[in-house]
């Protein structure tokens, strides 16, 4: 089976998630992670085996100073690597994208950056075959990437006219949330569209969709609820099989005790799950409502793991590993586990 190797840079909440993924892969090798931290964090990468490098050569004297074995620079890092993931914060992997264009590297970008950034932006059920052969995509954020896999069902059967949303997003990552966050308080955002509605358009312009969002004081993950017109009067049913057409939707119940994002994401650390990663949209079928041709429905999303499976067929598309999105996402939840719950 033919491989590429795979760098990662920066090894935070996504990093060290798509980095585990990549090395579950049948068809990808880890070439190494970078990252510019000299606390636990990177030593977590150690305990892997994954090699480690810094980001500059000043970067690596700091690491290895801190004790930490440092293979190299992260210039020496994309010489080991056909392709590379940036995970770095917000507006440093758009200033490291002229590395990787010197370089001539395939590169992803995380939904944190603009869509500009690659001209591209991606979700695998959505427009996997887009981004064949390309130079670079952005794998798009969190909620959006929910929106567009949930709406891209309902458009696959049909159904979709048109969809407003309203998110209530968690306030910060749960590792950090006693360095900020917001508390005893709701922030609603101040532009109606929020921006993920045009974020989704940027994945698929045909969407007629419109996003609300009040950041609220926890940590866990985002709710999402839905107020959907359909094409024509449709059955409940015929609305559910729809959403089964995709595998990175989870149906769940809260008659089976997952009344809440604290149970689901405890239901995720007994399944043994990394990180309790939940990697699907985790969407309640005994609340969603269908009344004629109007459908409303409640989801979950795990802000620290969704975008991991998109990110793992975003390098089958880049490199031609798989030339359809089927083939490239039956490769990754087998190797994630994606799809041992939620199916009816």
């Amino acid at each position: 089976m033919q491989t590429v190797r795979v760098a990662v840079n920066g090894y935070g909440v996504i990093g060290k998630r798509v980095a585990d993924a990549v090395a579950l892969q049948p068809d990808m090798t880890l070439a190494g992670v970078c990252d510019v931290a000299t606390d636990w964090r990177p030593r977590m990468a150690l305990a892997k085996s994954y090699a480690l490098y810094g980001a500059t050569e000043a970067d690596a004297r700091a690491m290895r100073a801190s004790g930490l074995d440092v293979a190299g620079t992260l210039d020496v890092l994309l010489g080991q690597a056909d392709v590379v993931v940036d995970c770095t914060p917000k507006r440093i992997a758009a200033a490291n994208v002229q590395t990787y264009r010197a370089r001539g590297m395939r590169f992803i970008v995380q939904g944190g950056e603009k869509h500009s950034v690659t001209g591209h932006s991606f979700v695998a059920e959505a427009n996997f075959e887009g981004a064949r052969g390309r130079e670079s995509t952005r794998v798009v954020s969190c909620n959006t990437t929910s929106i567009v896999r949930t709406l891209t069902a309902l458009k696959r059967a049909g159904l979709l006219a048109r969809a407003r949303g309203t998110l209530l997003r968690r306030a910060t990552d749960p590792w950090e949330s006693h360095l900020g966050g917001i508390m005893n308080t709701l922030v609603p955002e101040r532009e109606i569209p929020s921006h993920q509605g045009p974020d989704a358009q940027s994945v698929d312009p045909d969407l007629d969709v419109v996003t609300m969002a009040v950041k609220v004081p926890e940590t866990l993950a985002h709710l999402h609820y839905w107020a959907v017109t359909m094409t024509r009067a449709a059955s409940k049913d015929e609305v559910l099989a729809a959403l089964n057409t995709s595998s990175r939707i989870a149906l769940i119940r809260m008659d089976d005790g997952l009344d809440a994002l604290n149970a689901v994401k405890e239901m995720m650390a007994d399944m043994g799950r990394p990180h309790d990663n939940l990697y699907e949209v985790a969407l309640w079928e005994d609340m969603l409502t269908v009344q004629g041709d109007e459908l409303f429905y409640a989801y979950m999303v795990d802000n620290q793991a969704i975008v991991i499976p998109e990110t793992i067929d975003a390098i089958r598309a880049l490199t031609g590993l798989t030339a359809e999105a089927p083939a490239s996402m039956a490769l990754t939840d087998a190797a994630l586990g994606i799809g041992a719950f939620g199916r009816r």
